[in-house]
């Protein structure tokens, strides 16, 4: 019979396995824009030493980037409110974590869609342990306030628009939920109100890593 004491343990023991595999440990952010992810992943980032990579600013970063091959292709699908390429998205996000020294990372904003999760599997399903998803939930009323707010205090992203933002909103309701739920149905998300104080959901995201012992 397995006692709860027994149960934690095994848990532990999976987890220190899995950190000695050779493997990214990764943690999928997701959640609505304006949900808050990038706030609370750099209150993770310093708390329990993950290293936090954004897909959006990847893809940001090599869309500024002179003679990328991709820059036209990126900006097209960002001001429209539309989904990169996975290819692309999958490459930038494995350039990143090679080039690091850690192999604890939040991956934010990723994956978007069902192309999304099929493109990773393929392209790092081997190298990588998923330990979990966040979701930070949130009323789409809330989250457009916050994206607005932050555009007029000069976030410098193209997408801090209304017309982007109705389209932003379009695409995760219409493909990134089925994500959540695709993860939900495998007992990997954990799911936060993302309406609240940042101090009173990061306490209790902070629980889950902590849990993790790593």
């Amino acid at each position: 019979m397995f006692t709860a004491s027994l149960l934690v343990n095994c848990a532990r023991n999976l987890v220190t396995s899995t950190m000695s595999s050779g493997k990214f440990n990764v943690v999928f952010v997701l959640g609505a824009p304006g949900s808050g992810k990038g706030t609370q992943c750099a209150r993770i980032v310093q708390k329990h030493g993950f290293v936090h990579l954004s897909a959006g600013d990847l893809l940001r970063a090599e869309q500024q980037k002179a003679g990328s091959r991709y820059g036209e292709l990126i900006r097209g699908h960002i001001t429209g409110g539309t989904i990169v390429p996975v290819a692309i998205t999958c490459r930038l996000l494995a350039q990143a974590m090679e080039q690091s020294d850690s192999n604890k990372f939040l991956i934010d904003g990723f994956p978007r869609n069902k192309d999304n999760v099929d493109g990773w599997e393929k392209e790092m399903g081997d190298r990588v342990n998923i330990l979990f998803v966040l979701f930070f939930d949130c009323a789409r009323e809330v989250c457009i306030q916050r994206c607005l707010s932050r555009g007029a205090a000069g976030s410098g992203r193209d997408d801090d628009n209304e017309a982007s933002l109705a389209k932003r909103f379009d695409t995760y309701n219409r493909d990134t939920m089925r994500i959540i739920e695709y993860y939900d149905g495998q007992q990997l998300v954990k799911k936060f109100d993302a309406s609240r104080n940042p101090d009173q959901i990061f306490a209790d995201v902070s629980e889950e890593f902590t849990s993790l012992n790593l």
